[in-house]
């Protein structure tokens, strides 16, 4: 079959896929079979097969560890990142985006479902991920639909045997350390292996429209070694000159005015390796700035690519973290908690097959992880699952003005004794927090328009009573609304 009428006949099923009775009966009954009640999948007419379109290819770029101002384009002041620069006027990048659960583990299965992680079950020291989550994840929905699919990097989630192979037509994954020097090691870095095999995946012989997912491990610190942030030596020259913002002094205030169980925790731990003395956070914030130059380098390298093979105008690119990073802020090195720089994170979507997604926008409506899988399948055609989470952003880059949220309900389940669980909701204005397991329960509400750092908790002051009533409800309430499963 030639390349054209492997598409056309791609186009056909999608079509079908996303609109036909018996498509959508089928998806039905794969939904009782796995114990989830009769949901069928959302109808979609924003997608090319809806409008007659050849599906494009997808191409996600996700990070870890990387926050949301750690962008040139996002006014950073010292960072470089002029391939990612140069993708959000290509396209749109989303000021506001976030995760529901900040950790790589439980946000990658979210990425994945568009599952909140108190549905999903997924985090470290849990069981994989379950096959009843895998068959509706996004790969597997477009694989069926005809997709070639790939994965090359992280996979940072644990599923039973034979998932990986049914989710994805190949498989990649790659895992620190950044460099492994010596005579059966490849010296080549981490970021870099992992471009050169998503290169291979796009000059491949294939006829069918491609969704590739390349993770990078980056800028995640490599725990294990002392230097912590392990860059490419690309990038050995830059972040020497001027000397790199840190953390100040009002920092340390805020940290001792923290109750004992957030100061003993493993973000104050991984400070200390990180940036207990103002040389050592100078020297590690300029690794970490490195590494993220070094995943800029490699989307350049990936874009590249695109072009060479003639395909960059039908494809979509999306960029995102897993979840962000505390860089001293609050006396911390890690993330887990709702605070801003922990739960924000970069997003940007290139759609150049798609004239009325016009480039350069900056996007001001509230995005989280949960929103990659449906707006991934909609991009594609693909009908989105009833049970998914999450909400398809394409209406939102091609301008128009849907009902959207502005509050979501965040949490972090993780069973660590120095990682406390937590709870809260995040809206226009407030963010607030409840640590459930201590006793008694601890609160914390900020006001973030006066304070955008976070450095004052309202929870006992009696003027802020009234919100903390209403939010304490909200997060009640969406926390049904978050586990409860349709």
């Amino acid at each position: 079959m030639t390349g054209s009428a492997s598409k056309m006949t791609l186009m056909t099923n999608l079509r079908l896929a996303a609109s036909s009775t018996l498509g959508m009966f089928a998806a039905a009954v794969v939904w009782l079979s796995i114990g989830w009640g009769c949901s069928s999948p959302r109808p979609n007419g924003e997608g090319p097969a809806a409008e007659g379109r050849m599906p494009p290819n997808i191409v996600l770029l996700l990070t870890d560890d990387q926050r949301a101002d750690a962008l040139g384009c996002a006014g950073h002041p010292v960072l470089r990142t002029p391939h990612l620069d140069a993708m959000a006027r290509r396209g749109q990048r989303f000021a506001h985006a976030f995760v529901s659960t900040s950790i790589c583990a439980a946000s990658r299965a979210s990425i994945l479902t568009s599952l909140h992680e108190g549905v999903h079950g997924y985090t470290f020291g849990t069981s994989p991920l379950a096959d009843q989550f895998t068959t509706e994840s996004y790969p597997a929905l477009l694989r069926a639909a005809g997709y070639r699919t790939g994965l090359v990097g992280k996979v940072g989630v644990k599923m039973p045997a034979g998932a990986l192979a049914r989710l994805f037509d190949h498989c990649e994954p790659m895992t620190p350390p950044y460099r492994a020097d010596g005579p059966d090691g490849d010296a080549r870095h981490l970021t870099d292996r992992v471009g050169d095999a998503a290169i291979r995946f796009l000059r491949a012989e294939d006829s069918r429209p491609f969704c590739l997912s390349v993770s990078f491990n980056a800028p995640h610190a490599e725990d294990s070694n002392p230097k912590q942030y392990i860059w490419p030596p690309t990038e050995d020259g830059l972040y020497r000159e001027p000397p790199i913002a840190s953390a100040g002094p009002e920092e340390a205030a805020l940290f001792e005015a923290q109750p004992s169980f957030l100061r003993e925790s493993l973000n104050r731990e991984r400070w200390a390796w990180r940036f207990d003395t103002p040389a050592k956070a100078q020297s590690m914030i300029a690794g970490y700035y490195r590494m993220i130059s070094g995943v800029d380098r490699v989307v350049g390298r990936i874009v590249d690519a695109l072009a060479d093979r003639g395909v960059a105008d039908e494809t979509v690119i999306i960029f995102s973290s897993d979840n962000g990073y505390f860089l001293g802020e609050r006396g911390f090195a890690g993330k887990w908690l709702i605070h801003e720089p922990s739960i924000r994170v970069p997003l940007v979507v290139v759609a150049p097959h798609l004239p009325d997604v016009r480039g350069g926008v900056v996007q001001q409506a509230v995005a989280l992880n949960l929103d990659l899988a449906p707006t991934i399948l909609d991009f594609a055609g693909v009908a989105i699952p009833e049970h998914y989470q999450g909400r398809s952003l394409l209406p939102l880059l091609r301008g128009a003005a849907p009902d959207w949220r502005d509050d979501f309900y965040y949490e972090h389940r993780f069973a660590h004794a120095r990682i406390p669980k937590s709870e809260g909701v995040r809206d226009a204005r407030w963010t607030y927090a409840r640590y459930f397991e201590q006793d008694p329960v601890f609160e914390e509400l900020y006001d973030r328009d006066a304070d955008p750092a976070q450095r004052h908790n309202l929870a006992g002051a009696p003027e802020s009573a009234p919100v903390l009533t209403r939010l304490r409800a909200r997060c009640d309430e969406l926390g049904r609304i978050a586990h409860r499963r349709n």
